[in-house]
């Protein structure tokens, strides 16, 4: 099993997300870019993807400029090319015409030296839902505390 190194997460996308299903993808990344996702300088947080006559683009997640490659730079914000299959990328195209769903990347990480993206085929959240996660969450917690506490006795 090859080793994953985890770069950044989108800890937002379950907070504002179901997320329905998962898939990895390989990213065209420019030389500066490399290194900078290798000092972890990532920024998931407002990023998703969408599909562009066939092909998959990665929108609006930064990536900072590396510091030593001066002229050499980036735009931190620019549509990034998604490697994937065909089928897939049709099949994701198709599930994302439908109404409410939308690509979110959960993660970005190393896998053997290759930087990879995990997309999640998401739908959003109502506010009511996020608010029903939160009171479950904190049912679970009192609840845990409970026998923690009567373990002690």
């Amino acid at each position: 099993m090859e080793k994953v190194k985890v770069i950044s997460r989108n800890r937002k996308a379950y907070h504002n997300y179901f997320i329905d299903e998962s898939y990895e993808a390989g990213i065209v990344l420019t030389g500066t870019e490399v290194k900078s996702v290798r000092q972890a300088r990532v920024n998931l947080k407002d990023g998703y993807a969408q599909v562009d006559d066939g092909e998959l683009f990665l929108c609006n997640v930064h990536i900072s400029p590396y510091d030593p490659g001066n002229r050499f730079n980036h735009d931190p914000l620019r549509r990034r090319k998604l490697l994937m299959h065909r089928r897939e990328i049709d099949r994701l195209d198709g599930r994302v015409r439908e109404k409410g769903y939308t690509l979110v990347p959960l993660r970005i990480y190393l896998k053997g030296g290759l930087v990879k993206v995990e997309l999640a085929l998401a739908r959003g959240k109502r506010m009511y839902d996020k608010r029903q996660v939160l009171r479950e969450k904190e049912s679970q917690r009192e609840a845990e505390r409970a026998l923690k506490e009567r373990s002690y006795r």
